[in-house]
């Protein structure tokens, strides 16, 4: 397990390594929702919350991270890494977008390695303020079974 987490720290590094770039742009923010756990027969309905942060380069390509804490039986913990793609609106500052990557999740016996797909849109709200709408879903390869996640938040962001 030591060396899944050696893998992930050291492409998260590599990920970030030419956003120093100029013409790069960093979004901080927060996000808030809901998000359920299906696995083993089981569901779990809880809160997420947690901070976020990206690099916007080339104006349209982000790379990201996230923590988010949710609230369901033993407080799963997510860490999770993105690549993130925005599309144009000729005539729109709306700015939909879809991301992948990967994640790493702590809970009773973890950690384990998960896989998250979504997209959602950034809808302006202020000079460089955003509302996003976002749905993230996927499977965490969790000890002896695998659970399904899925995440409906908002929250707020700002662009630098």
């Amino acid at each position: 397990m030591k060396k899944i987490i050696l893998i992930i720290s050291l492409l998260s590094l590599f990920m970030f390594a030419d956003v120093n770039a100029q013409g790069t742009h960093w979004m901080f923010g927060a996000r808030l929702g809901l998000s359920v756990g299906s696995g083993g027969g089981e569901s779990a309905v809880g809160f997420q919350f947690g901070p976020t942060v990206e690099a916007i380069f080339q104006n349209n390509m982000a790379v990201g991270t996230e923590l988010n804490i949710n609230t369901q039986t033993s407080t799963p913990i997510e860490w999770a890494d993105y690549f993130k793609y925005y599309f144009s609106i000729s005539g729109s500052n709306i700015k939909p977008y879809v991301n992948g990557g990967f994640s790493l999740w702590f809970y009773t016996g973890g950690p384990y390695f998960g896989l998250r797909f979504g997209g959602g849109v950034n809808i302006p709200v202020a000079n460089n303020l955003y509302i996003p709408a976002d749905i993230q879903l996927g499977p965490v390869f969790g000890g002896d079974n695998t659970v399904f996640y899925f995440a409906i938040t908002t929250g707020i962001k700002y662009r630098i």
